[in-house]
């Protein structure tokens, strides 16, 4: 006789933890290039100052909007060489996760599964400009909610 997992009476099985992105696209993207031509033909590498922000907000039944906030700003000297600025967001359906659970799911599995796309606009956006692609190096989202919610327990998504 082998032991099988219990299963709850009645034929309810609680939900397994999913999450699913629904859609995803860009919201807002902004690409400047203050200096052209010139900013085109200076010599050495800019200094590039990175920076990410993810934001969300609950729609109800089970959605939300996640936005992954991407900017990138490069300089020599202090002349501006390119600005780039996204917003890329997704609508993310999570079930089976205990309520308690689903702002860290939402704030860190959602931007994860927006960041390839995110990466690859600004990415493009910044070689169509006329500069070698920026690379977005990845990103741990983990270590980016708890810097930013750490001490905001009780705050809303």
């Amino acid at each position: 006789m082998t032991d099988a997992p219990a299963t709850p009476q009645g034929g309810d099985q609680p939900m397994p933890p999913a999450i699913r992105v629904a859609g995803q696209y860009v919201k807002d993207l902004s690409f400047e290039n203050p200096g052209a031509p010139d900013s085109l033909r200076g010599a050495g590498q800019p200094n590039i100052d990175l920076s990410v922000d993810v934001q969300a907000r609950d729609l109800g039944n089970d959605m939300f909007e996640v936005e992954l906030i991407i900017g990138a700003r490069a300089q020599r000297e202090s002349n501006p060489v390119f600005i780039v600025e996204l917003t890329y967001a997704g609508i993310v359906q999570v079930s089976g996760i205990p309520e308690d659970q689903i702002k860290p799911v939402v704030l860190i599995e959602g931007p994860r599964h927006l960041f390839p796309f995110a990466r690859a606009i600004v990415s493009n956006a910044v070689r169509d400009g006329g500069f070698p692609p920026l690379l977005v190096n990845p990103i741990d989202f983990a270590q980016l909610y708890v810097q930013q919610h750490v001490d905001s327990e009780g705050a809303d998504i």
